[in-house]
């Protein structure tokens, strides 16, 4: 089960299993949310970044209000102390002036997946404002995971244009002729996506324009992030297999770097 706590009130309750995403959206106000996982049981990434991400997700919903990082610091550690997971996923959404921080235990991705990859399918969806981190989006991504073919770990959200432009609850990088290319504009601007360009800078050069359908038979690699995920290599996409069907050199390069950033960062509440 997952558990809410509500900064302000104090209020502990359950609000539904681990991956209802849906139950979870009916069962919180309308707002921004932002997720985030624990390290070392105690230890977060960027907390900093996640405050202003919830800030200007409201704003951009028309909630403008200011969030102060100490009171969310509080409330997640306020919240992971209710809970007492080993490691906990955490999703704070922000209600104007209304917080609330849900806990629910963090599992990692199969080890397997990260060794082998993992195949995706291509959506013909998009968020309505894809800047802004909206609750609403929630039930959208729990409804499209429903339809995804077996063996299908991620969505790909897609423009009329054939630009792949992020996952239902990832960012998407392909990499070919030796640049990494991510959407910029049209895509959630995720937190772990902004870590992995800081890391990727040393690597190879970044382009910020998408990978397009028509690309994927000449990507060499591809991969999906996000806070649960960390970086997790695409070996194909619908019926598309990406270089050589197994993580690439770069990814797992970058896998490295990431986890050795992580080590360097996490901090605890």
């Amino acid at each position: 089960m997952a558990v809410t706590f509500e900064a302000a009130s104090g209020l502990l309750a359950e609000v539904g299993q681990a991956d209802s995403l849906a139950l979870a959206s009916q069962a919180l106000p309308h707002g921004a949310y932002t997720t985030l996982r624990t390290y070392r049981g105690g230890r977060v990434l960027r907390l900093a970044d996640h405050v202003r991400r919830l800030e200007e997700s409201v704003a951009l919903e028309g909630q403008a209000a200011a969030l102060d990082e100490e009171t969310l610091r509080r409330a997640v550690a306020q919240a992971l102390h209710l809970t007492h997971h080993p490691e906990s996923r955490i999703r704070v959404t922000f209600a104007p002036p209304r917080l609330f921080v849900s806990i629910e235990p963090f599992v990692p991705m199969p080890e397997r997946l990260h060794r082998q990859g993992v195949v995706c399918v291509t959506l013909p969806l998009q968020r309505e404002n894809p800047r802004a981190k909206d609750t609403h989006f929630i039930a959208t991504a729990a409804e499209a995971y429903g339809t995804l073919p077996t063996g299908a770990h991620e969505g790909l959200l897609t423009g009329q244009d054939g630009a792949i432009l992020e996952g239902l609850s990832s960012n998407f990088f392909g990499i070919k002729d030796g640049v990494l290319s991510t959407e910029e504009s049209r895509a959630l601007p995720g937190i772990t996506r902004a870590l992995v360009l800081e890391v990727a800078a040393g690597v190879l050069p970044v382009s910020r324009l998408a990978v397009r359908s028509h690309d994927l038979p000449t990507l060499a690699e591809a991969f999906i992030t996000s806070a649960s995920r960390g970086i997790l290599p695409v070996v194909r996409v619908d019926e598309v297999r990406i270089g050589d069907g197994h993580p690439g050199p770069t990814t797992r390069e970058l896998m490295r770097r990431f986890e050795e950033l992580i080590e360097r960062e996490a901090e605890p509440l």
